[in-house]
């Protein structure tokens, strides 16, 4: 599932904390210090959980995670825009299903000065959602980062106002193994500058996905 890679904080009980972006600026030796501890935590779970998505056999090429040094530059406030249309979405998997997903909303946000858009989306049919799940693709995917795009999970808030931490995002777990069913990031989602943060690719290693084919340029949308 999209956010199978959530378990792993379950688990261990390691709750990242998010801020509004009204609030004062943040405390970034905290936030580092936060940061490192949550990549060790999900290291453990990867390498010792009886359900790590990772098969023992690909644990010492893949453990530990590889990222991007931390970088603040890459977390920004972000601000929820919820329309009265929310459409429904065919999204292609990693194994070749089509899975239905509605967008909830956008988040508008500037990265290195550029202003940006991402979808919010969730299972369809949206009941009540706890979460924004965020999948995106940027430059990086042609060599350094998975090739089918990298995900991002944001505690829904009262404000409308959120932390987008990019040193937060993560391989789907059909990185790591092909069981898994990944949803591809929409048309909408592909960002034209390159995210130098989060999950990277372990060297020599590519991940699976039928082919990693993007989901197609047309046609995405099924229903309003």
């Amino acid at each position: 599932m999209a956010r199978d890679t959530l378990r792993y904080a379950l688990a261990t009980g390691a709750l990242v904390a998010v801020g509004a972006c009204s609030a004062p600026p943040p405390d970034e030796s905290l936030w580092l210090t936060e940061l490192v501890e949550s990549r060790e935590l999900k290291d453990r779970f990867f390498r010792e959980a009886p359900d790590s998505p990772i098969r023992i056999e690909r644990r010492g090429q893949l453990l530990p995670l590889h990222y991007y040094d931390p970088d603040p530059v890459y977390r920004v406030p972000a601000a929820l825009e919820v329309a009265p249309e929310q459409p429904i979405y065919e999204i292609p998997t990693s194994t070749g299903v089509i899975r239905p997903m509605q967008r909830v909303g956008v988040l508008e946000f500037a990265l290195n000065g550029e202003p940006m858009r991402l979808s919010a989306l969730a299972e369809a049919p949206v009941r009540s959602i706890d979460s924004l799940f965020i999948m995106f693709k940027d430059p990086t995917n042609e060599s350094d980062t998975y090739a089918g795009g990298r995900y991002m999970d944001l505690p829904r808030t009262a404000s409308g106002l959120y932390d987008l931490d990019f040193n937060q995002a993560y391989n789907p777990y059909c990185y790591y193994n092909e069981e898994y069913d990944c949803p591809y990031p929409p048309r909408e989602n592909w960002l034209t500058a390159p995210v130098l943060a989060g999950e990277r690719l372990a060297p020599g290693y590519t991940g699976f996905g039928i082919g990693v084919i993007p989901p197609p340029p047309e046609d995405e949308v099924s229903t309003p």
